[in-house]
């Protein structure tokens, strides 16, 4: 019987990473600069002990001994991201694990399709890794425009985009790129500043940055016309 999974909170998350490759110790290190509250687990010593720089809750266990990581506490956990990938039995067993505890989110790393329909099954939120830093680049090297991208599902992505000499001085309203394109700004970057909540009146200069949402086929036809 699966145990009730608490409710995430809203601010100071804790994290737990599972495994420390490359992608699990890229992450580890990331969340530790951005100054998180992290707990890591390894059977490697030396990753161990390179983490131990940057968290003091850096843990030599074996990821699959559920009695050992409630010991270092990852039950008590807000978000537990599972960056083993290769052992794809030993990944769906820990997600699986991690997910009965009542850890209220849980992400796992997969290697394929299959891999990812069974993570789901156990409960677990997945990501793709190499494959959407490949989308992310093939879409910027496809539109020249295009300064990222972000695939979050198959009908809604993140793109960022440059105003040129089409849009400047003009307002979001004025381009309608919600009527013409079904796209929907979310924020604007002017200079180093990020305006998340969008005045449709907003009057956009040239090199500012668009964050617009919308399906690639949207996205791709803005692209070719903004």
């Amino acid at each position: 019987m699966k145990t009730k999974r608490r409710k995430l909170r809203e601010t100071n998350l804790t994290y737990a990473v599972i495994g420390l490759g490359r992608f699990g110790l890229a992450l580890a290190l990331e969340l530790a600069n951005m100054g998180a509250d992290l707990v890591v687990v390894d059977h490697d010593p030396e990753k161990i002990k390179l983490l131990r720089e940057v968290t003091e809750n850096a843990f030599i266990a074996d990821c699959t001994d559920q009695v050992a990581l409630k010991k270092i506490g990852i039950n008590n956990v807000d978000v537990a991201i599972v960056c083993i990938g290769q052992q794809i039995d030993i990944s769906i067993l820990i997600a699986m694990d991690l997910v009965n505890m009542g850890i209220p989110r849980v992400i796992a790393k997969a290697m394929s399709a299959k891999h990812g329909v069974i993570l789901r099954k156990v409960g677990a939120e997945i990501v793709f890794p190499e494959r959407d830093m490949a989308i992310r680049l093939a879409n910027r090297l496809e539109n020249s425009k295009t300064l990222d991208y972000v695939r979050l599902s198959e009908k809604v992505n993140i793109t960022k985009v440059r105003v040129t000499d089409k849009g400047k001085d003009k307002s979001i309203l004025d381009l309608k790129i919600r009527q013409k394109f079904g796209c929907n700004i979310i924020a604007v970057e002017h200079g180093s500043t990020v305006i998340d909540s969008v005045d449709p009146n907003m009057q956009l200069k040239k090199n500012d940055i668009i964050y617009v949402t919308g399906s690639k086929e949207h996205l791709d036809s803005l692209i070719k016309h903004i």
